[in-house]
């Protein structure tokens, strides 16, 4: 009995040991086991994409030797799916036949043919006919990791449209080759689409309707705002000569590290906004900015932009200060690739 006394203290002593070293052991085998399975479903994923790769290459190589006409082409693909289905299942659908050839026809050289997307980003991607857009959303998927559902909401949005915009050729034509990589301030400009806010048309909303909608959709928000941004917070006080001055909305950039101040106007922007943001600039890097942080940036987001009077207000001014436009629905996504093609035309 007494030894079993001191057999139960010892275990009764030991038992927070035991249970702490327990607990990292739990957490070891849990952390190796889904790193595991991610990384199994990502060779699967690279021997799938491989494989659909070299179906399409398969199909293109019968065709072409049997100079197979496009009216043929879909009778062989539709015999093909329905002996397939047969024998292997549901993935070889026509449609999934077809983009598997259209996969070869884009992507005529495996090497060009990233292991990062699964097949339902290449599924996606292909969708798009224009070359120049769909690299861009490749490089861009990569990038930030995007999930299918991420990547479809951008390409609703044609985020790569709205990016070129502000570019020459060149520009356009290194967005398409590299993806968004932000290296600068202007480079996290861009038409922002606010959909999201639920506003009816017509409606005449006030700008703290606008700012209420946009805390109430922070993560839309965020999301339209693009990778790297953190929230700070709303109606930023800043006190100067005895007088209250707010900013509505602060956030700061993970990758610039540096503070973004922004504030929103229904209206056309004026030259005292302007000013008004400088001065904001000025607070914040005197007051706000740590030791390692870089200059703060300004937007002054607007739903109406006149491009020369801003040009003559913001002469001498910060180049961290920028007008960003916004509007409440969709772009018009051929007006969009019309203007691209006439800046890649003209130059």
């Amino acid at each position: 009995m007494r030894h079993r006394l001191t057999f139960l203290k010892v275990f009764k002593m030991s038992g927070l040991i035991i249970n702490k070293s327990y607990n990292k052991l739990l957490s070891k085998i849990g952390s190796t086991y889904i790193q595991a399975k991610e990384n199994a479903i990502t060779e699967v994923n690279i021997e799938l994409v491989k494989a659909y790769w070299n179906i399409g290459s398969y199909i293109i190589e019968y065709e072409q030797k049997g100079k197979i006409k496009a009216d043929y082409g879909d009778k062989l693909i539709l015999q093909l799916s329905s002996d397939l289905k047969l024998k292997h299942g549901k993935g070889f659908s026509k449609s999934n036949l077809i983009y598997m050839r259209l996969f070869y026809v884009k992507y005529p050289k495996f090497e060009l043919v990233s292991k990062k997307p699964f097949w339902s980003h290449y599924f996606e991607l292909l969708k798009l006919d224009d070359d120049l857009e769909r690299n861009f959303y490749q490089q861009q998927t990569i990038h930030e990791n995007w999930s299918v559902r991420e990547l479809k909401r951008q390409k609703k949005k044609s985020l790569f449209h709205r990016l070129a915009l502000s570019k020459n050729k060149k520009g356009i034509l290194e967005l398409a080759k590299k993806g968004q990589i932000i290296e600068k301030e202007s480079d996290i400009i861009k038409t922002q689409v606010l959909d999201f806010l639920g506003f009816p048309e017509q409606y005449q909303y006030s700008e703290s309707e606008l700012e209420q909608r946009i805390i109430d959709n922070l993560q839309s928000f965020l999301l339209e705002l693009g990778k790297g941004f953190a929230f700070v917070g709303r109606q930023f006080r800043m006190t100067l000569n005895n007088k209250n001055y707010r900013v509505d909305l602060v956030f700061y950039h993970i990758v610039l590290k540096c503070y973004v101040l922004i504030d929103l106007k229904i209206g056309e922007v004026e030259h005292n906004d302007l000013g008004q943001m400088n001065m904001y600039l000025g607070y914040f890097s005197a007051e706000e900015n740590r030791k390692d942080d870089n200059e703060p940036i300004g937007i002054v987001l607007t739903k109406e932009k006149e491009e020369i009077m801003i040009n003559y207000a913001m002469y001498g001014m910060t180049s961290n200060l920028f007008v960003s436009k916004y509007q409440l629905y969709l772009p018009d996504k051929k007006k969009f690739k019309q203007k691209i093609q006439e800046i890649l035309d003209n130059e």
